[in-house]
């Protein structure tokens, strides 16, 4: 095998052209003084560009950020603002910001309640509402509104928070003329965030969103929509919604309700036509979590046909300090539902059916065409076919569970069902579209 040989011609290194410190021959020490280079330079002009830079960079002095304190607190100290807090020396929004400068400070919401008695819920209260009247300030909201506020107004302003600045000022107002407590102001902001969420639900068209009034009086104009007709629930929250309500085209479908007509026209200009006896929802994401009581179900799926219906638990409670859900016999799927009005009225018998396909139901096709899962919560114990407008849960020619109305069915000659719808449940979704209306049952 040959070899190959390299040749590399070392250069020695030069100390006048390499750094004297990696120099392999530096220089001798020389005490003569260093010969020392002539430098040039070359001054360049400034361009047009940097001209113009320069005299939009002019001097500007300095000035601090604005203090969030009032001019009166602004020169405590920590022990000051702490006695401030500690004995409530002013009105709660005046004092408030001292909250946050005590943060600022290292302070944690412990050691602020330790030093003041101030809990950190109450200190997170105090701060949000203050800057929620200072956005109502910014808005020009009336004074004598904002006086309103000026004792006890923390707890009604927090539970505005996540209203926009024109919201807030107007469900401001309306708490005031309303006198309305924390709970009040607390559903006045839902009904008013969750109103957009809801177009497409019957008569939405006619509560106006800018009214405050009307968008709590529509929350509980679609709450009486979940009672059976006539009940007192359903006539309560009516009652509730009337009371409430601002505007005239809504106060007269209110009124229709609470007569017992329900001839007329929706938003859309349909005809509207019998009550559905079975309420849509569309579950919202966080429901179940927020609901005060919730109901634990059954679950079947719609492939596994009438079997599973059968054969699924009848009985399921709570029991012990607890509330440890016991079931009859074991099963393998289940659901949790907020406690909505016909679900708790299910006693022993409540199944669930699970569909793939929301296209079961017998809803107008050219309207709702959804492809999407839904849940037909039946009750087992309630199997005749009795109502011509009600919904069964049966079997179809091909073994396949569907819902069908009791006027199909009797005609038909069926007299008895696997259950009898009590709720439709669709699935939740980031944004909340329209429910399904009572004209579009068939």
């Amino acid at each position: 095998m040959p070899s190959i040989t390299t040749t590399i011609a070392l250069k020695p290194i030069s100390p006048f052209t390499h750094n004297n410190l990696f120099s392999l021959n530096p220089p001798p020490f020389s005490p003569h003084r260093p010969i020392l280079k002539p430098i040039s330079a070359i001054i360049i002009p400034p361009s047009s560009s940097s001209q113009q830079y320069q005299q939009q960079q002019l001097y500007q002095p300095f000035r601090p950020p604005p203090s969030p304190l009032p001019p009166k607190f602004r020169n405590l100290d920590v022990a000051g603002r702490i006695d401030v807090l500690a004995n409530s020396l002013g009105l709660w929004y005046e004092y408030a910001p001292l909250i946050s400068s005590l943060y600022q400070e290292g302070f944690s919401p412990t050691t602020i309640e330790e030093a003041t008695g101030i809990s950190g819920v109450e200190q997170n209260r105090l701060v949000v509402a203050a800057q929620v009247r200072d956005s109502l300030v910014q808005s020009k909201t009336d004074p004598d509104v904002l006086s309103f506020f000026d004792t006890g107004g923390a707890e009604l302003l927090y539970e505005i928070r996540l209203l926009s600045a024109s919201q807030r000022a107007a469900a401001a107002k309306y708490a005031v003329e309303n006198k309305l407590d924390s709970q009040g102001c607390r559903d006045l902001a839902r009904a008013v965030k969750d109103f957009p969420r809801r177009k497409g639900d019957t008569a939405w068209g006619k509560f106006n969103y800018v009214l405050p009034g009307d968008c709590l009086s529509f929350m509980y104009y679609r709450q009486s929509k979940e009672y059976k007709n006539p009940s007192e629930e359903r006539t309560a929250a009516l009652q509730l919604a009337l009371d409430v309500v601002e505007s005239e085209d809504a106060k007269n479908v209110i009124t229709r309700e609470l007569e017992g007509g329900r001839a007329g026209k929706d938003s859309t200009g349909d005809e509207l036509v019998d009550v559905v006896k079975v309420p849509v929802v569309r579950l919202k994401i966080g429901e179940v979590s927020e609901a005060t009581t919730v109901v634990v179900l059954p679950v079947c799926r719609a492939e596994e046909k009438e079997k599973n219906v059968l054969e699924a638990p009848w009985e399921c409670k709570s029991e012990g300090d607890f509330g440890v859900v016991v079931a009859e016999k074991g099963w393998t799927r289940w659901v949790v539902l907020p406690g909505w009005e016909p679900v708790v009225g299910l006693r022993n018998g409540g199944v669930v059916v699970a569909f793939s396909d929301a296209r079961v139901l017998p809803w107008r096709a050219n309207r709702w065409y959804y492809e999407e899962a839904i849940l037909v919560v039946a009750d087992r114990s309630r199997k005749e076919v009795a109502a011509d407008d009600g919904f069964y849960l049966v079997v179809g020619d091909g073994g396949e569970l569907k819902v069908e109305r009791g006027s199909m069915l009797k005609e038909r000659g069926v007299e008895e069902s696997l259950g009898t719808v009590a709720l439709v449940v669709r699935p939740p979704k980031e944004e909340t579209d329209d429910q399904i209306a009572d004209e579009d049952w068939d």
